[in-house]
């Protein structure tokens, strides 16, 4: 692992379930996550991910490349374009600073209407039990 190397893409096919089996293990009840007519008369298209599902993939992301021995230390993210059902989000990662067992990955999700995340995970890896 070195400083610029560029992580594999994961593709995530964006589900209604995913969308709202995500917001209901968050608890996060509104409406725009579950109910596509209300969704709509709020001005959007159809019902969208919430930043706590999103929080949860980024988090996978890191820890299924880098394994079991993963800890995740801090995630920053920031939300853009919503993830809608029948979209895919592509996750890439690019190490951008590394010391001793710790590591800082950038990251960017895209889905067919631009970036929908953008952000860094610093995480560190638990010496072998």
């Amino acid at each position: 692992m070195r400083t610029g190397d560029e992580l594999p893409p994961l593709e995530i096919p964006i589900t209604r379930t995913l969308i709202v089996a995500g917001a209901i293990a968050s608890r996060d009840y509104q409406d725009v996550h579950h109910d596509p007519e209300l969704a709509r008369q709020k001005g959007s298209p159809d019902i969208f991910m919430n930043i706590l599902t999103t929080n949860g993939l980024v988090g996978r992301y890191i820890t299924d490349h880098f394994g079991p021995r993963t800890v995740l230390r801090k995630v920053a993210i920031r939300l853009g374009a919503p993830n809608y059902p029948g979209d895919t989000m592509v996750l890439t990662g690019t190490i951008e600073a590394l010391q001793d067992t710790t590591a800082t990955v950038r990251i960017v999700g895209t889905n067919g209407i631009g970036n929908h995340v953008t952000g860094t995970v610093t995480f560190s890896m638990r010496d072998a039990e």
